[in-house]
């Protein structure tokens, strides 16, 4: 089976690609499919937009597409920012201005109260008049943030997001170890168990 990773982020694709290694499917990326159009996250879940980009990924390729939608969700923050993680900083967000906007914040927040969480939610949906059936599962994982960034790996708020059992930022763990306890690898072990079913 042909699947589509619905995503232009290559950190996300490459932790995708790896996770999904050794399951009976053909991973694609939106590379293969040039004219792809961009899809506007506009939701107001990470359900709702991953759900969004699945169904249109599915529709223009023709084929069963993987979308996921996941962000960081600060406790001291109310879940800030949540579904708007990847533009927190406003136009031209990047993830370094989006660390150090999300330190800022953090500033004067006391050690107990830096607990935060990575939620990733992810949606298959096979193209239209296909028998496969749109499905959700989401994975989640607790850390804390640092007072700094820590780690030259990964992406996105990984230099800030502080695993307690590896005693590491997820920046400072290489990739296996974080495809092991990650939010993505969560929800990616999920849908490994629902692709081997189809």
């Amino acid at each position: 089976m042909d699947l589509v990773i619905a995503t232009r982020n290559n950190g996300k694709l490459r932790e995708i690609q790896a996770i999904l290694k050794g399951a009976r499917i053909r991973v694609l990326s939106l590379d293969d499919f040039p004219g792809c159009p961009e899809v506007i996250e506009d939701g107001k879940t990470f359900r709702e937009n991953a759900l969004k980009k699945a169904r249109a990924v599915a529709e223009y390729t023709g084929k069963t597409a993987l979308a996921d939608d996941s962000g960081l969700s600060v406790d001291a923050l109310d879940g800030a920012p949540g579904v708007y993680s990847a533009r927190f900083s406003g136009p031209g967000a990047d993830d370094l201005k989006n660390n150090r906007k999300l330190l800022r914040m953090m500033k004067d927040v006391p050690d107990e109260r830096r607990g935060a969480e990575f939620v990733c939610v992810m949606a298959l949906a096979g193209p239209p008049g296909s028998e496969i059936k749109e499905k959700t599962v989401k994975g989640v994982v607790r850390g804390r943030i640092t007072r700094e960034m820590r780690g030259p790996r990964g992406f996105g708020y990984d230099p800030l997001f502080y695993y307690s059992p590896k005693k590491a930022t997820f920046a400072e763990m290489g990739p296996i170890d974080k495809n092991r306890v990650s939010h993505r690898a969560r929800a990616l072990a999920k849908v490994k168990d629902i692709i081997n079913e189809m």
